[in-house]
């Protein structure tokens, strides 16, 4: 379809080290960036002029940098072109699927999504490889694809599991290299978001940071010494065994009184719909309890107090400095926030730390644009396995 753009290499590593640094948390003074990566001036100095001269780092206005000095001649921060490459991401659901297209800096320059009308892996490949076309149309310097499933995914390239798709061992990142010519990336979406937060995101800077995710399922990543950490529970369903009230309901979906149970938006529905025999969307549900409808407002006081005893149980395990709420279901927080509040106080000990609690309602596009940071952290990091 297209030739890929040229990536970083080669670099040394000393080199990737002051671009990536730059990258992530610039534009950054000479002297910020000899600070942060213990160098001195002159070795500095070696290490930023082939990259300068590439044309992948560039002076910037002066004092636009955090953590600069005034002191002497003033320092022109150097910051990264984040135009000189593009990254097209893409969120598979079991209906549609979302693309984008970001800078090297992460910021979504484009959209598009078109319906899933079939579950079968070549037509789904001949779906994604027809959005990149196009996105490479309008941008010719695209340097990669990412794509996030719901599921488990081997060596960020097969599809182990999704019960989304109803796929097993799936060799998305191949069938779509082969239509587009470009380097493919494939990760679980929630592993996916995970990492754009923590490079471009909520999570920039942490060591220690969690992204916890309520919606059509429940998704939990852990960043430790500034590196997710993977496993091979990741993709696999996690909530539907993390027990958060053993006398909870019973669902379709997930043990009793887990987190899948209590907290996803399918279970949510199906517990009203039980009761009631009105099938309500999810925000209807919410509006209702919101009004003060007994039936709606006690499935969702059950899925706050669920919320609570997570995030505490989160926080007293993991002691992260910052946990991201996110996924379309966040919205629980607006009607029930005292609730989950008062729940999660309860799971604390009373001197512990307060929980720093970030929520942020993610569209698809946001799903996708993590995809997309996979796909940059190939280009910058060369690796295809976390």
């Amino acid at each position: 379809m297209t030739t890929p753009a040229d990536g970083w290499l080669p670099l040394s590593a000393g080199e990737r080290a002051v671009a990536i640094e730059v990258l992530v948390h610039g534009p950054l003074s000479r002297s910020e960036i000899a600070r942060r990566l213990d160098l001195s001036a002159g070795s500095l100095t070696r290490l930023t002029k082939p990259l300068i001269e590439s044309g992948l780092l560039v002076e910037s206005a002066e004092d636009s940098a955090p953590g600069g000095t005034r002191q002497g001649r003033p320092s022109q921060p150097l910051d990264i072109v984040a135009e000189s490459r593009f990254f097209a991401g893409f969120k598979i659901t079991a209906d549609r699927v979302y693309g984008v297209v970001t800078t090297l800096r992460s910021d979504i320059v484009a959209r598009r999504d078109l319906p899933l009308t079939t579950h079968d892996p070549d037509l789904v490949a001949d779906l994604l490889g027809e959005m990149a076309e196009g996105f490479a149309r309008d941008f010719p310097a695209l340097a990669g694809i990412g794509i996030g499933v719901g599921g488990s995914v081997e060596k960020r390239a097969v599809v182990g599991e999704s019960a989304f798709l109803g796929w097993n061992d799936v060799p998305l990142a191949a069938l779509v290299e082969e239509r587009t010519s470009l380097p493919v990336v494939v990760e679980n979406d929630a592993a996916a978001l995970v990492e754009a937060e923590s490079w471009f995101g909520a999570g920039r800077g942490l060591d220690r940071f969690v992204v916890l995710t309520i919606g059509a399922g429940i998704g939990y990543g852990l960043v430790l010494g500034g590196k997710r950490v993977a496993g091979a529970e990741d993709g696999l369903g996690v909530g539907r065994h993390w027990l958060v009230n053993p006398q909870g309901p019973l669902t379709p979906d997930g043990d009793r009184g887990s987190a899948v149970s209590l907290l996803t938006i399918p279970s949510i529905r199906y517990q009203l719909r039980a009761a009631t025999g009105r099938d309500l969307t999810y925000e209807e549900i919410l509006a209702s309890a919101a009004a003060g409808e007994p039936m709606a407002a006690r499935v969702v006081e059950e899925a706050a107090r669920a919320l609570g005893a997570l995030v505490a149980q989160i926080a007293n395990f993991a002691m992260p400095q910052k946990i991201l709420l996110a996924g379309e279901g966040v919205g629980l927080v607006d009607v029930a926030g005292p609730l989950v509040e008062e729940t999660l106080l309860a799971g604390r000990h009373p001197r512990a730390d307060p929980v720093d609690l970030e929520t942020k309602v993610s569209d698809f596009h946001d799903w996708a644009r993590g995809a997309a940071v996979l796909a940059i952290q190939v280009l910058v990091l060369g690796l295809t396995e976390a």
